[in-house]
């Protein structure tokens, strides 16, 4: 006579299924984790940016002021360290060229050209931010 194998129970099945459970849990923890430090350097950086564009937009500005007050000849490419802004380096820089214009009374317009770069950090480094902006300003 054999012996009757339909009510003896099943060993082990619970334990794989419970390893690949924790398996999946796992890998799902390992994606979140990853994800949020992407997103946290990406919001990082994305603040540098616009650090770098103030401090370039700063540079400007004060370009646009030494112009008003002595025109171009006072600065060819200045470095400037702003103190709210600190670790970037600005440049700014300025040219100007005369036109000849026989409608204006003074018979020629002066456009001035100012370029300010903002630059954080090395070239190629994980924080490095840089913005270049310019203005021109037209002067009778």
């Amino acid at each position: 006579m054999r012996p009757d194998l339909s009510y003896r129970s099943q060993a082990g099945f619970g334990l794989v299924a419970a390893i690949f459970v924790m398996l999946i849990v796992a890998g799902a923890i390992a994606a979140m984790m990853q994800l949020a430090t992407t997103q946290h350097g990406t919001v990082v950086l994305a603040l540098q940016q616009a650090r770098a564009y103030q401090a370039a937009k700063a540079g400007v500005e004060w370009g646009i002021g030494a112009v008003e007050t002595t025109g171009c000849s006072n600065f060819s490419a200045q470095k400037k360290e702003f103190p709210n802004l600190s670790g970037f380096n600005v440049e700014i820089s300025c040219t100007n060229e005369t036109i000849l214009v026989p409608e204006e009374e003074s018979g020629s317009v002066t456009i001035y050209e100012i370029t300010s770069t903002a630059e954080y950090g090395a070239s190629g480094s994980p924080d490095y931010a840089y913005r270049r902006l310019t203005a021109v300003i037209e002067s009778e």
